[in-house]
């Protein structure tokens, strides 16, 4: 529902229009017409016999704004329904204002862009009447043009609008137009630049378009994705074909059950977010993200006003707006009532001082006289006060030669103190060091006698070892003479032996003269002989000649006078090890 308030702004300039004689009144017919266009737009049945019962009691003449008032409360406003055209209102009491007020042949803007303008004085103007609209309204509409179009704002020029206003802190709808008109503030826009500027602040302070642009729309049946013109609004979010707003293909109903969230890239669309609702829920996806960040965060804020139960956010600002100069101006107020008392305060003030001047004169002239009495007395006291301060100084320079003496005394008597200590130090310093050395001197007795015993130890330990490596030698010594025995022993066995084998020798070479006719079987048989008899020698061991026999297997065996039993040629055999280990033990 339109508020009231902003409706009777509206319908006050029209009747002010009216009046032309500017006495604050409108006739009845006129008032009557006004009445018929107003039912007409606003979609309200008209009763033309109401007009004049209520007013049936007033047949003199015109009719003031207060008069029509409670007309226009009770037969028009209390009526008025939420589905009429609010533009095409505006336009009617437009059309009635413009035509006494506004002239745009100097003017940088066309006559829809005063419309704009004149709608937004009446959405940002005070709720008193006259309607006037403060110089902080002026700036943030001038504000929010130049940050529609991404122009720089220039705090200089709007100081030095301030200053031209002199003690003026309002305009009126047509003194803003005109400003607005001739480009004071924002020079360096063309008329098309400035032109945009206001249409976008007319949507979205007026129209409630909070913010609009392309976007990508996931559709419900098909799953494809459109582009469409989306409308922000403060509880709904509107689509259409494209920005001139004409063809509306769908409609998104914001409520405090309502979440918007943002989405993964997906099917190859970046930048997605979905708004959640009761029953449906929408994936869209903006243009980047900054976009999409933008539109994420304005539709929270209208959920979150929704939840709140609070309106559009343009309006609660415009609300904190007029609390805070509300709240400025009650203050300014209680400072000037403040100055007021503290003016008549410094009067009472000013007068209690006079008073009290003449007052001091008086007792200026009795503290004279007083004075001189007193000086006569005081002479002769300085004069006393001389005396005694000659005495006091002569007793005070004695006390002084005796203070000095004194110091000196306790100096020397100081300085003695001081060797004294200065000695005890020294002195306990070097019991100390005395103390430490028979420390020392102790510990050194004990490390000496720790040694002794340790080398007392080792000596037991050497002397052990000393026997046991004489034991050790004279062992050795009677082995190796027990070795050098068994050595000579041995050597006689071979010699005996070495004669055995020559003996052999001969008797083989009797054999061989007797078989000259043995087969080539023997001969190998006597190579391999041969082979064995090498072996023999090398292993200095004596086996006799394979004679030849039969062919079937024959044990071999020793035989001629240097034969020995298979016994006595395994002992023979550990001997001879046995001595060839303790030569290589003893080498």
């Amino acid at each position: 529902m339109w508020l009231r308030q902003e409706l009777l702004k509206s319908i006050w300039h029209a009747f002010t229009a009216l009046d032309l004689d500017q006495r604050g009144k409108v006739s009845k017919s006129q008032l009557k017409v006004l009445s018929h266009n107003l039912c007409t737009v606003m979609k309200i049945p008209h009763d033309p016999v109401a007009l004049e019962e209520h007013f049936k009691e007033d047949s003199k003449g015109p009719l003031s704004n207060q008069g029509y008032m409670p007309y226009l409360n009770m037969f028009i406003l209390d009526k008025v329904q939420q589905d009429f055209d609010i533009l095409e209102f505006n336009q009617v009491c437009w059309t009635l204002s413009c035509k006494k007020n506004l002239c745009t042949t100097n003017l940088l803007i066309t006559r829809n862009d005063a419309f704009k303008i004149w709608c937004i004085f009446n959405f940002l103007s005070e709720d008193q009447y006259p309607l006037v609209i403060m110089v902080e309204e002026v700036e943030y509409f001038m504000r929010k043009v130049t940050e529609a179009v991404g122009s720089g704002w220039s705090e200089e020029k709007f100081e030095g609008f301030k200053l031209q206003l002199n003690r003026k802190s309002c305009l009126t709808a047509w003194e803003l137009i005109e400003l607005v008109g001739m480009g004071y503030l924002s020079k360096g826009m063309n008329q098309h630049t400035l032109s945009l500027g206001i249409n976008e602040v007319f949507q979205e302070l007026i129209l409630d378009m909070l913010k609009q642009g392309y976007m990508m729309k996931k559709g419900h049946v098909r799953k494809n994705w459109t582009e469409r013109w989306f409308v922000l609004r403060p509880n709904s979010l509107l689509y259409y074909i494209c920005e001139d707003l004409e063809e509306k293909k769908g409609e998104i109903i914001l409520d405090r059950n309502c979440c918007v969230e943002s989405l993964p890239d997906k099917e190859g669309k970046k930048c997605l977010f979905i708004v959640k609702c009761t029953d449906k829920s929408f994936e869209i996806s903006a243009s980047d993200k900054k976009k999409k960040q933008e539109w994420i965060q304005a539709i929270q804020s209208c959920i979150q006003l929704l939840r709140l139960g609070l309106s559009s956010p343009h309006r609660e600002a415009r609300l904190r707006r007029r609390e805070l100069r509300q709240r400025q101006q009650a203050e300014e107020e209680a400072l000037a009532e403040r100055m007021k008392q503290l003016q008549a305060a410094n009067e009472n003030k000013e007068k209690e001082l006079e008073v009290m001047k003449k007052k001091m004169e008086e007792t200026a002239a009795k503290a004279a006289t007083e004075e001189e009495m007193r000086m006569k007395t005081q002479f002769d006291l300085q004069d006393r006060h001389r005396l005694d301060l000659e005495r006091e100084k002569m007793v005070r320079q004695q006390m002084e030669e005796q203070v000095a003496q004194k110091s000196s005394e306790l100096d020397q008597y100081l300085q003695r103190v001081r060797e004294l200590e200065d000695m005890y130090h020294q002195l306990e310093e070097a019991l100390e060091d005395e103390r430490q050395a028979k420390q020392d001197e102790e510990a050194m007795h004990k490390m000496q006698a720790r040694l002794l015993e340790e080398e007392a130890a080792r000596r037991a330990e050497l002397e052990q070892i000393h026997l046991q490596q004489t034991r050790a030698l004279s062992q050795t010594q009677a082995e190796k003479q027990e070795m050098v025995a068994e050595q000579v022993a041995k050597e006689r066995e071979l010699e005996a032996a070495v004669q055995q084998l020559k003996l052999l020798e001969k008797e083989r070479q009797g054999a061989l003269e007797q078989y000259e006719e043995v087969t080539r079987k023997l001969e190998r048989a006597a190579k391999k002989t041969k082979k064995w008899k090498d072996k023999v020698a090398q292993h200095e061991g004596l086996v006799r000649l394979i004679q030849p026999g039969h062919k079937t297997p024959q044990r071999i065996t020793n035989w001629g006078p240097a034969s020995f039993t298979d016994v006595e040629l395994e002992l023979r055999k550990k001997s001879w090890q046995e001595r060839k280990n303790q030569g290589a033990q003893t080498q």
